[in-house]
């Protein structure tokens, strides 16, 4: 009943401009999903079918070569250890002074609030330059430590701004009072009554910050240089380079088909590295959106 009712309500134009919102739409949709369809089934075709560029939708001559000269390599497990370190500490770090920040900044109450408001944006516009940050990194002592990777980046302004917003527009001024009247301490406060009904913006941090630190690679390309403690970033940029680098010291009649490794190779570590985060999405998705929307429109 209530679809024949929008069916009399709709008009000529309405059912155009409507086609042509589905059409748009489809039209974007298919210029993101594509290249993902692209690259997955590459990494799953031979090596002479995608260096011969016959892979267009679905794999061709489908192998697990692409993966087995992936994980063959003993640093790629390292990478991966280094890289679940790196996004699980630095992003409860990251939580947890952002809150800490935060919180203050959006009371009205906090005395000095909108001064370091201004004072954490004019970091955003300006900052001090990479050699200060790595000589502040150096004397500290942290350099080429686990440290370097979670300390520098340890508050993200954006980040501070979008919690900021969410906690001002959706923890009122009188459930703060109410608590202090009771005797509830600030941070009895934000731990009982604050963090719980601040689910969706802990997620979009959570997602933000955790698809920074996976996806770090300049960091440690700067502070780190123990093989060690590279993240898989790093690790699966080596790969190729070494790759790249035996290919051009082979001889001819093994450089075409060295050729066809390095390109199914690329694209089985582009999968690889961007799984988990892919897959970290949709469990947060429902908050994310909802953060996303009340942390940087309202207020």
């Amino acid at each position: 009943m209530v679809a024949a009712y929008r069916r009399i309500r709709e008009s000529r134009g309405d059912r155009i401009f409507l086609g042509f919102v589905f059409a748009f739409l489809t039209f974007v949709l298919a210029t993101i999903i594509y290249p993902l369809i692209f690259i997955v089934s590459s990494s799953f075709s031979s090596g002479q079918a995608v260096g011969a560029g016959k892979v267009w939708l679905l794999p061709v001559e489908p192998t697990l070569l692409g993966y087995e000269a992936v994980f063959k390599h003993s640093t790629i497990l390292i990478g991966y250890v280094n890289s679940a370190v790196y996004t699980v500490f630095g992003t409860l770090i990251n939580i947890f002074v952002t809150v800490l920040v935060a919180y203050p900044l959006s009371r009205k109450d906090f005395f000095g609030g909108k001064f370091i408001v201004l004072a954490l944006v004019f970091t955003m516009m300006f900052a001090g330059g990479l050699i200060p940050l790595y000589l502040t990194v150096r004397r500290v002592g942290i350099l080429n430590t686990r440290l370097a990777m979670l300390i520098p980046q340890a508050l993200h302004v954006w980040q501070v701004i979008v919690a900021r917003t969410f906690f001002a527009s959706t923890i009122p001024d009188e459930l703060a009072e109410a608590a202090e009247m009771d005797g509830c301490s600030d941070a009895y406060f934000l731990w009982r009554v604050v963090l719980p009904l601040s689910k969706p913006v802990i997620a979009v941090l959570v997602l933000l910050y955790a698809v920074f630190h996976w996806n770090a690679y300049f960091d440690a390309l700067m502070y780190l240089n123990n093989p060690r403690l590279f993240p898989l970033q790093i690790v699966l940029r080596n790969i190729l380079i070494l790759n790249q680098a035996r290919d051009m010291m082979v001889v001819a009649t093994e450089q075409v088909a060295r050729q066809n490794l390095i390109a199914l190779l690329k694209y089985s570590l582009v999968v690889v590295a961007s799984a988990p985060m892919i897959a970290l999405y949709p469990f947060a998705q429902k908050h994310f959106i909802k953060g996303v929307m009340i942390g940087s429109l309202k207020g």
